[in-house]
């Protein structure tokens, strides 16, 4: 009897889960809210960051808006350091990262991610007067800045072993410590270089061809229910009239969307 009865509370249970609602931070709950919570740094030139004026701009704050706009909601940006922003998503603090992030295997084990929206490479940054440094090899035993938990990271620890790794919360700290002469070089998107070097007065360059072509997307819980296809879908919208276009080019005069 005991037996039989637990049969049917395994039973019942089963069909509970086949019927309960999709996980908070699905398409109904953002429409419902009138709020997509966008998780970013707004640190991160020309992605996403604070003009003289003290507004959120950039080329992914665009996008997002525009994004925003298309699922009938309006954008909530949330900016927090790139090492938490994924937590957060965990936690349904936010509804997605919009943050250069780097479609990985890893990754995408745990999240769903959008259709991509850039494609770049790791380039390697060094102040100008550095000489010595120009490809992947020259890392080897070498003082090396990258982003704590990046895709720039992880590459350095699985490619160049021997490299002393400098970690950082912030591209800010590590651009300082570049110019100082405490790190030899930096890894980081190539897409962000005329920007650095534009921001430092020609005190940071570029050292060599980018490497590694990676894609990044909009990462989102994989308890999202139709929230990935209708982003998907609403990006697919914007590449077909031009618009993801017009705003890549407004920020990098070029199209670095595929």
């Amino acid at each position: 009897m005991r037996r039989y009865l637990g049969l049917i509370a395994a039973t019942l249970l089963s069909a509970l889960a086949l019927t309960a609602p999709v996980a908070a931070g699905a398409l109904d709950d953002i429409k419902a809210r009138g709020a997509f919570r966008i998780g970013l740094e707004g640190t991160y030139p020309p992605f996403n960051y604070v003009d003289e004026k003290g507004n959120l701009t950039g080329f992914e704050v665009e996008f997002a808006r525009e994004l925003a706009r298309r699922l009938g909601v309006k954008p909530d940006f949330q900016p927090g350091k790139w090492d938490g922003l994924l937590a957060a998503l965990d936690v349904d603090r936010i509804d997605a990262v919009i943050n250069q992030v780097t479609i990985t295997p890893e990754r995408q084990q745990k999240y769903a991610f959008s259709a991509p929206y850039t494609v770049s490479g790791i380039q390697i940054i060094v102040p100008a007067n550095k000489t010595g440094i120009a490809r992947p090899a020259d890392l080897a035993g070498k003082r090396v800045g990258a982003g704590l938990g990046t895709a720039y990271e992880k590459w350095l620890r699985a490619n160049a072993p021997t490299a002393d790794i400098r970690t950082y919360d912030d591209d800010a700290t590590r651009n300082q410590d570049l110019l100082v002469g405490r790190i030899d070089a930096a890894l980081n998107d190539r897409l962000i270089v005329p920007n650095l070097v534009k921001q430092y007065g020609g005190r940071i360059v570029a050292a060599g061809e980018p490497f590694a072509t990676q894609t990044q997307a909009i990462a989102m819980r994989k308890d999202s229910g139709a929230l990935p296809q209708a982003v998907n879908d609403a990006i697919a919208a914007m590449r077909a009239d031009g618009t993801l276009k017009r705003i890549s080019q407004t920020w990098f005069g070029a199209d670095v969307t595929q």
